[in-house]
C-alpha cells in the first residue's frame, strides 16, 4: 500500500495570476488559510498557516519553488509512527499553462505511514485539498472565499 493521491483542477488565469494566489500569504490567507499564513513561499523557507476554523498556526517547510511551475512543501502528518515521532509528508504543486489563459493547478501529496491512521489522515488531506483547490478557483476567478464558513 502507498499512501498517496493527486487531484487538478483547472482556474480560468493566467499561471502567474494562480501562482501568486497561492505563494503569497496575503492572498492565501484570503481563501484557504483563513487564520493568516505567514511567509512567502520561498525555498528553503518555513512559514506557518492558520486556519481559522481548525485554529493553530503550525509550521510548513518549504523544499523547492520553481516560480511559477512548481512549489514542494513538507509537513507533519496528524499522526505518529509506532515510537511515537512525528514525520512528515511531503506536497508538490504544479502549475500548468493552458490555452486561453487558464492554469491547470495539480496537488499531490505522499509519505505517510502504511497504517489504519495514515490511511484516514490522507483521505482527510485529499478532501482538504480538493477543497482547497475550488477555493482557490473561487477567489481567483470571482474574489469570493470559499472556506468562509465551511467547516463551523
Amino acid at each position: 500500500m502507498d499512501l498517496k493521491f493527486k487531484v487538478s483542477g483547472r482556474i480560468a488565469r493566467p499561471i502567474h495570476d494562480v501562482f501568486e494566489a497561492v505563494a503569497n500569504p496575503d492572498k492565501l490567507s484570503g481563501y484557504f488559510t483563513t487564520g493568516g499564513a505567514k511567509g512567502r513561499l520561498e525555498a528553503g523557507a518555513t512559514v506557518t498557516w492558520d486556519f481559522a476554523d481548525f485554529p493553530g498556526a503550525f509550521p510548513v517547510k518549504v523544499e523547492e519553488v520553481d516560480a511559477p511551475r512548481r512549489i514542494v512543501l513538507r509537513w507533519e502528518a496528524a499522526d505518529k509512527d509506532e515510537a511515537g515521532r512525528s514525520y512528515d509528508t511531503t506536497v508538490t504543486m504544479t502549475f500548468a499553462p493552458l490555452n486561453g489563459d487558464r492554469t491547470l493547478v495539480t496537488i499531490s501529496e505522499e509519505g505517510w505511514l502504511e497504517t489504519a491512521e495514515g490511511l484516514k489522515n490522507s483521505y482527510g488531506n485529499c478532501g482538504g485539498w480538493m477543497q482547497m483547490l475550488c477555493a482557490l478557483k473561487a477567489y481567483v476567478e470571482h474574489g469570493i472565499n470559499l472556506r468562509e464558513g465551511m467547516f463551523k
